[in-house]
């Protein structure tokens, strides 16, 4: 008797509540929500190279490019297209499926989930680029967050993008909208993070963005899984969800890609993974429009 009164009562001033809600916003002269138009652009194909690896990624760097599947990584020429080196470990093995790759500094940051395996757990694993040896790895271990996809530097610390699936490797209770990009400080510490827009998410389905990267400028370019297209966010000047202000086509099936940061032009390196081919893009500068921000000016704190 008590819990039934109990709940009435609860009832009443949600409904309460409600209805005072409605006729407060029915006494104001509210705006209209109006959405930034998302610039159409076209990314420029420059050159195209056969390499078998070419299933999840690739990576470049001043003289190379890199080939990236769930376990293996192949270097190759950028000159002549030929294989250099090859680094390749057993698909039962501790290092199952490579997501991406980016160069720095003569190493290969890339990261790695255990996809399809539930719980979702993610580890970075660190090769030297030069030999394509193995050299240390950090483990993210399980996370809430999804299965790691993609990551790199921002300011002193990460970003990275985590990724849930409707399909296989997905969980009951989280399907791919819950796919969101976070960010850490310089220990992997969580100090932030984005909801994904609803026009971007909506074409990942029911998967999420396998590649991402921040480019020069600033802003953060996503990847979806099947779809020839490249996404252009902007932090908000509030709320937590990113601006998607533009959607460049490009000839690529999706997967993850990384910026030729040796080049001095806008560079990127994607795959296309039916016909198991490493493909560089130029890809057209982005207007910002006001009232959005470039992740790279959003401080770390408030």
């Amino acid at each position: 008797m008590i819990k039934h009164a109990i709940k009435h009562a609860v009832s009443l001033i949600l409904f309460t509540l409600l209805v005072n809600a409605q006729s407060y916003a029915q006494g104001l002269q509210l705006p209209e929500f109006q959405a930034l138009p998302i610039q159409s652009l076209d990314a420029e194909l420059v050159a195209s190279y056969p390499a078998v690896e070419a299933g999840q990624g690739a990576a470049a760097d001043a003289d190379h490019f890199y080939a990236i599947v769930n376990s293996a990584i192949g270097k190759y020429r950028k000159q002549d297209g030929e294989l250099v080196k090859r680094w390749a470990s057993s698909r039962s093995g501790p290092i199952r499926h490579l997501n991406s790759c980016y160069a720095e500094d003569d190493l290969l940051y890339c990261s790695n989930s255990n996809f399809p395996e539930v719980p979702m757990a993610s580890s970075i694993e660190i090769f030297d680029a030069q030999t394509m040896e193995h050299q240390r790895s950090f483990s993210l271990g399980i996370l809430e967050e999804g299965s790691l996809t993609w990551f790199e530097r921002l300011g002193d610390g990460w970003v990275a993008g985590f990724a849930h699936y409707d399909e296989d490797g997905g969980l009951d209770y989280k399907d791919h909208s819950f796919a969101s990009i976070v960010r850490y400080d310089a220990q992997w510490r969580r100090i932030g993070g984005w909801m994904i827009p609803e026009t971007t998410i909506a074409r990942m389905q029911p998967y999420a963005a396998s590649g991402g990267a921040l480019g020069a400028d600033g802003l953060l370019y996503l990847t979806g899984h099947d779809r020839p297209e490249m996404y252009v966010m902007a932090a908000p000047s509030m709320g937590p969800k990113l601006v998607h202000i533009a959607t460049i086509a490009i000839d690529v099936e999706g997967q993850a890609f990384a910026w030729d940061k040796s080049s001095a032009e806008r560079m990127v390196y994607g795959i296309s993974r039916p016909n198991r081919e490493v493909r560089a893009f130029r890809i057209p500068p982005v207007h910002i429009p006001e009232g959005v921000f470039r992740l790279s000016d959003v401080p770390a704190g408030f």
